[in-house]
C-alpha cells in the first residue's frame, strides 16, 4: 500500500496538512462540548442561577457544534477530492501500463483480472483513502485529547473505560482474524465472475448453436454462489460489529452512572454537585475514547482489503516489460524492405522452438506470401514482425535496421497490420476505418473502402458511412469485417502491409478484385501475406513454405509446384492438378 503513496502529488500532501489542522480544530470543538455541558449542569443545580447564563453556555455549545460541522464538511470534501484524483491517476497509470504489455505479459494476467484491478481494486483503495485519512488523523488525536481531559476525574470510571476498550479491541481483533483471509478470496472470485461473463458474451453464438445456455447458466451460478457465500459470510461476521459496539458503549455508560451513584451516595453534600458534574463530563469523554478506538479498529479492518487490492495493482505496475523501446525514429534511406536473418523463436518457458532458422527478404513493392499447415508458425512470423514478441535468435530488419532498435511507435508507423480476426470498435463505419485519426477527409475514407471492396456493402447500410458498427462487429459479417479492417490499414498508407490470413472470409470473386485493386493502387507498398488458400498467393513475387517451423520451400508458385512436395500437397488439397496446370 505504501508503494502507491508515490502517486500522491505535492498538492495532495498540502491538502492533507490542511485536513490535519481542520481535524484538530474539529476535535477541539467536539471536546469543548462536554465542558459547556458540565457548566450548564452546574448552573442548573445552583440556586439563583439566571437563565441568561444557561442560554449563554448553550449558545457556545451551538457555535462549537456548528464549527465542528463546517470543519467536518471541509475535511470530507478535501479527502474526497484527494481520493478521487488519486484514483484517477492510478487508473490512468494502470491502463497505460497494460497498453504497453506485449503478448507474453498479456497472457500472464487474465483479461477479467485486469478489468477487476482497474475498477474494483482501485475503488477499494479510493474508499480506504477517503475514509481512512479522516479516521487515521482524527482517531488518535481524539483519543489522546479525551484521555487527557478525563485524567484525574476518578480512577473507578477510568478503570471501567479501560475494560470497555479492551473488550472492544478483543471483539474487533477476533473479527479481523476471521474475515481478513477471505478478502483476497473475494477479489479472485470477482475476477472469476468477470471472466465467465466475458466468455459468455464473446461466445454467445456458439453457446446458442450448441444449446449450451443451461450449461453456461450453471457455470455462472456456481461462480456467483461462491462469491455470494464468501461475501455473505464476511457481512454476517462484520454485522456483529455494530451491536457489539453499541452494547459496549451503553454498558460503559451504565457503569459510569452506577459508579457515579455510589460515589455521590458516599460523598458529602458539598462534593455531590462536583461528582455529578464530573460524571456527566466523563460519560461524554468516555464515549469519545471508545469511538476513537472504534475508528482505529475500522482502519485496521479496511486496510487489509485495500492492501490486497494495492498489491494486485502493484503487481501489474511492477511487471517488467520484455519488449523495450528502441531509439531509432524510423528515418532511413530505404523504405519498404523487410528481411528475416536466421530467425528462431520459442515461447517463454517453452522447451521447443516454434520457428527455426527462418530467412527470407522482401524488397520495396514485393509481395511475399507465407503458407503452411496449421501450427507451422505462420502467425508467429506476423507476431514477430509486429514485435508482439521478440525473436529468440537471429534478427528481423526493416529498411536495414533491426526492429529492436526502433521506437515502437516508429516501427508501427511503417506497418499496416490486418489481423486474422478483424477487430471492430463500437462506432460508425467512418470511425472504424479512420480509427485513431481525427483529421481525415471523408473522400480518403471512401477511397480506402473502395480499394478494400467495402464501398458496395457500406452504401447498402441504412446510414451508409455513418452506420453504427457494434463492438466486435457483431452486426456485420466476417467478410465485411475483414474488408473494413483492410480499409483501415490502406488509409494508414504504410510502407509494409502485413496480412495475417486476412482474406479467409472473402469469396473468390471479392478476393480476386481486392488483390487486383491493392496491386494497382498500392504499387509502392510491400506486402507480407499469410494465407491458407493457394489462389490468394499464387501470383506473389515469392512464397515461403513452412513446415513444423522450418522453411521447406522458397520461390514462385510454378517453381514450388515442381520442387516443393509440401507446397504441392497443400495446392492439391484445394484444387485439382488439371486446374493447377491450367492456371
Amino acid at each position: 500500500m505504501l508503494k502507491l503513496i508515490k502517486e500522491f502529488r505535492k498538492k495532495d500532501f498540502i491538502l492533507i496538512l490542511i485536513c490535519v489542522f481542520l481535524i484538530l480544530f474539529q476535535v477541539w470543538l467536539d471536546l469543548k462540548l462536554p465542558d459547556y455541558m458540565s457548566e450548564i449542569t452546574r448552573l442548573v443545580q445552583t440556586q439563583g442561577t439566571k437563565i441568561s447564563k444557561v442560554l449563554t453556555q448553550g449558545s457556545y455549545m451551538l457555535l462549537c457544534a456548528f464549527g465542528s460541522l463546517i470543519s467536518a464538511f471541509l475535511v470530507g470534501y478535501l479527502v474526497s477530492y484527494i481520493s478521487a484524483t488519486f484514483s484517477k491517476r492510478t487508473r490512468k497509470t494502470l491502463f497505460e501500463k497494460v497498453q504497453s504489455f506485449s503478448m507474453e505479459k498479456m497472457k500472464k494476467f487474465r483479461t477479467s483480472s485486469l478489468i477487476t484491478r482497474t475498477t474494483n481494486d482501485i475503488t477499494n483503495i479510493q474508499m480506504f483513502i477517503a475514509m481512512g485519512l479522516q479516521m487515521l488523523i482524527k482517531a488518535p488525536i481524539t483519543a489522546v485529547w479525551a484521555i487527557i481531559k478525563i485524567f484525574g476525574k476518578g480512577w473507578q470510571w477510568s478503570l471501567a473505560t479501560l475494560v470497555a476498550v479492551i473488550i472492544l479491541l478483543v471483539v474487533i481483533i477476533s473479527l479481523m482474524i476471521t474475515v481478513l483471509p477471505r478478502f483476497k478470496i473475494v477479489q479472485k472470485l470477482i475476477d472469476n465472475i468477470n471472466g465467465i461473463t466475458r466468455e459468455n458474451l464473446n461466445g454467445i453464438r456458439v453457446i446458442r448453436a450448441f444449446n449450451s445456455e443451461k450449461y453456461q447458466e450453471d457455470k455462472f451460478e456456481k461462480a456467483n454462489d461462491d462469491l455470494t457465500k464468501t461475501q455473505t459470510f464476511n457481512q454476517k461476521v462484520m454485522s456483529i460489529m455494530s451491536p457489539s459496539m453499541y452494547l459496549i458503549m451503553n454498558f460503559l455508560t451504565l457503569c459510569i452512572y452506577v459508579i457515579g451513584a455510589f460515589l455521590i451516595n458516599g460523598a458529602g453534600m458539598y462534593d455531590r454537585l462536583t461528582i455529578f458534574s464530573n460524571m456527566v463530563v466523563f460519560s461524554s469523554y468516555a464515549m469519545q475514547v471508545l469511538m476513537s478506538f472504534l475508528m482505529l479498529a475500522m482502519i485496521f479492518i479496511m486496510y487489509p482489503r485495500a492492501s490486497v487490492s494495492a498489491s494486485r495493482i502493484i503487481e501489474v505496475l511492477n511487471t517488467t516489460e520484455m519488449i523495450q523501446d528502441g531509439d531509432f525514429n524510423g528515418d532511413s534511406k530505404t523504405s519498404g524492405e523487410i528481411e528475416f536473418k536466421n530467425v528462431s523463436f520459442k515461447y517463454p518457458d517453452a522447451d521447443e522452438y516454434v520457428l527455426k532458422n527462418i530467412s527470407f527478404k522482401a524488397k520495396k513493392g514485393d509481395t511475399v506470401a507465407i503458407i503452411g499447415s496449421t501450427g507451422s508458425g505462420k502467425s508467429t512470423i506476423v507476431n514477430l514482425i509486429m514485435r508482439f514478441y521478440d525473436v529468440t535468435d537471429g534478427e528481423i530488419l526493416i529498411d536495414g535496421v533491426n526492429i529492436k532498435d526502433y521506437k515502437l511507435e516508429a516501427l508501427h508507423d511503417k506497418l499496416g497490420y490486418i489481423p486474422q480476426r478483424a477487430v471492430m470498435f463500437d462506432g460508425s463505419v467512418n470511425y472504424n476505418i479512420a480509427y485513431g485519426k481525427n483529421e481525415i477527409e471523408k473522400e480518403q475514407i471512401k477511397k480506402a473502402a473502395k480499394i478494400a471492396q467495402a464501398s458496395d456493402f457500406i452504401k447498402k447500410m441504412l446510414d451508409k458511412y455513418e452506420s453504427n458498427v457494434a463492438a466486435g462487429g457483431t452486426n456485420i459479417s466476417g467478410g465485411q469485417k475483414q474488408r473494413l479492417a483492410i480499409a483501415r490499414a490502406i488509409l494508414k498508407n504504410p510502407e509494409i502491409f502485413v496480412f495475417d490470413d486476412s482474406f479467409s472470409a472473402l469469396d473468390y470473386k471479392t478476393n480476386y478484385k481486392l488483390r487486383k485493386e491493392l496491386k494497382e493502387n498500392l504499387k509502392e507498398a510491400t506486402n507480407i501475406i499469410v494465407a491458407q488458400r493457394v489462389g490468394t498467393i499464387m501470383n506473389a513475387d515469392s512464397i515461403v513454405v513452412l513446415d513444423k517451423g522450418k522453411v521447406v520451400g522458397l520461390g514462385k508458385h510454378k517453381d514450388l509446384l515442381k520442387k516443393c512436395k509440401v507446397y504441392e500437397e497443400i495446392a492439391l488439397s484445394q484444387v485439382t492438378r488439371k486446374e493447377l496446370e491450367n492456371e
